[in-house]
């Protein structure tokens, strides 16, 4: 069975309805860890040693966060900068004549980010609120897994969670759920 990372980023878990919701649908898949980041360096000084062999040890990686200003949290953000850094993630590695071999650690997982957006679907729309569809706004974090050679798992994403009744919120967990588990199955057919 391939191994899970939930890199969780909730600027106030405690206040979490949507995004708390969608964590614990996921929380007891087999062979799982969970980096909850603002429970983990709430000075923000990531361990970059121990997230990197973190994920090294994973197959799927899911940014699991809430939608801040059209892409993730600060922390998430900063756990971008320095956790897949230069010569490990991408680019090549440090060699004392100069540049080494390629290196891509990262190369062959998948990410997958699951997000709760405040939104209603609606607002994500060429005549809405925002003025564009939400996949216009998930370019930069596709990129940055692809940029590391990871395989791109659509987003799923939860609109307007914290309105929602608790029947609904349950029922959008059932669903990230069953993608979850079609996701890793197809991971474990992977050579």
């Amino acid at each position: 069975m391939p191994r899970t990372l939930i890199v969780h980023a909730h600027p106030r878990p405690a206040h979490s309805v949507a995004t708390r919701g969608l964590l614990l649908a996921l929380s007891d898949l087999p062979d799982l860890a969970v980096h909850a980041l603002y429970d983990r360096y709430p000075d923000f000084d990531i361990d970059v040693a121990a997230e990197q062999q973190a994920l090294r040890e994973a197959d799927l990686i899911v940014w699991l966060s809430p939608v801040y200003w059209y892409s993730v949290p600060g922390l998430l953000k900063h756990w971008f900068d320095t956790v897949l850094t230069h010569g490990w993630a991408y680019g090549h590695a440090h060699a004392p004549d100069g540049a080494g071999p390629a290196t891509r650690a990262l190369a062959g997982k998948t990410a997958w980010w699951v997000a709760s957006a405040g939104g209603h679907p609606a607002m994500y729309s060429p005549g809405g609120e925002h003025g564009r569809a939400f996949a216009d706004y998930t370019p930069a974090i596709e990129q940055t897994a692809r940029f590391c050679g990871m395989h791109w798992a659509p987003p799923f994403v939860l609109h307007g969670g914290h309105r929602l009744d608790a029947a609904a919120r349950a029922q959008a967990g059932r669903a990230l759920r069953q993608q979850a588990e079609a996701l890793l199955a197809s991971l474990g057919g992977r050579p």
